[in-house]
């Protein structure tokens, strides 16, 4: 059996898991040499050696299934656009989706498993073969609770950049099924990807989102080259807010397509269909959205080269 120094030691030489250090070290009878090139062979250590890499490439899937029930979205990054579209990362894909859509929410999408394997060990296999740090992000869900009329709907954009799905619930089950309800669901979908707002309702968003506003819009007045006396400023600030809503609240957007307010567009799909509907959700990811690139250190990459 390995000893924990000789474990430790490859670890440092090939950045491998120590899991794969000890088997690597077992399988070659305690050898180092060997190991390290048991671990190359295997692509453990280039797999590693790319942890340091940010994937902030690669794919945002969505899907409705459960007969319309039930919406899922993940996202899947990878290094370079280019990876992004080879057939091995695009199976990866598939088998993330497939796996989310049978997962509980709150689990790790890493932990998830296909076939008997988990998804961060499909991910080894793939990083092994193309080269590229693959990152399991996210995923999410939106569920038509039991009971309730309703449907799901999910919108990809820019061939996986922009996904969003989106839930809605109906007074009838003629209502959910009713060509009104679908458009409306289909074109408020497209709207969440091209205008990006961070809540549903006014009162979903943060206190503390808001208070953040009414200090830029503060200050934007304290800079003004001629202030306007502090007076007023409460009733102009509360006028700057009200437009504010207009751009990040989903309801209260005009919709980009028709030039008339979601929620508008939201009564008079229901009064087509013959029944009150509500959307009760929605979730948008953009691919590599909070992810910060690094650039390129020309000095540390020559470094890299002469160790």
């Amino acid at each position: 059996m390995a000893s924990i120094q000789k474990i430790k030691e490859l670890r440092e030489r090939t950045q491998a898991g120590m899991a794969d250090c000890k088997s690597a070290l077992d399988e070659a009878g305690d050898d180092m040499e060997k190991a390290v090139e048991i671990i190359l062979k295997k692509g453990q250590a280039k797999s590693a050696k790319r942890a340091g890499k940010v994937a902030s490439e690669g794919e945002v899937r969505a899907v409705v299934f459960d007969d319309g029930r039930t919406a899922a979205i993940a996202e899947v990054n990878i290094e370079t656009d280019f990876s992004a579209r080879n057939d091995r990362f695009k199976s990866l894909c598939d088998k993330v989706l497939s796996s989310v859509k049978q997962a509980p929410l709150g689990q790790t999408l890493g932990k998830l498993v296909f076939e008997g394997k988990t998804l961060e060990e499909h991910a080894d296999e793939v990083t092994a073969v193309i080269g590229e740090k693959i990152t399991l992000r996210r995923y999410d869900k939106l569920t038509i609770p039991s009971g309730k009329h309703g449907m799901t709907t999910a919108y990809v954009h820019m061939g996986g950049k922009i996904g969003v799905i989106l839930a809605i619930e109906a007074e009838t089950a003629a209502a959910a099924k009713h060509e009104a309800v679908q458009t409306f669901a289909e074109e408020t979908a497209m709207q969440i990807a091209a205008m990006n707002p961070v809540a549903l309702r006014r009162e979903d968003i943060a206190a503390a989102e808001l208070d953040k506003q009414r200090e830029i819009f503060t200050a934007q007045l304290r800079e003004e080259e001629n202030p306007k006396p502090e007076k007023v400023w409460p009733k102009i600030i509360e006028g700057k807010i009200a437009k504010w809503y207009s751009d990040v609240v989903l309801l209260e957007q005009e919709s980009a397509q028709h030039k008339t307010k979601i929620e508008d567009l939201r009564k008079a799909a229901g009064k087509d269909a013959g029944a009150g509907i509500v959307i009760t959700g929605f979730v948008r990811y953009e691919l590599g959205e909070g992810i910060e690139k690094k650039k390129d250190d020309l000095q540390a990459g020559v470094a890299e080269l002469l160790r």
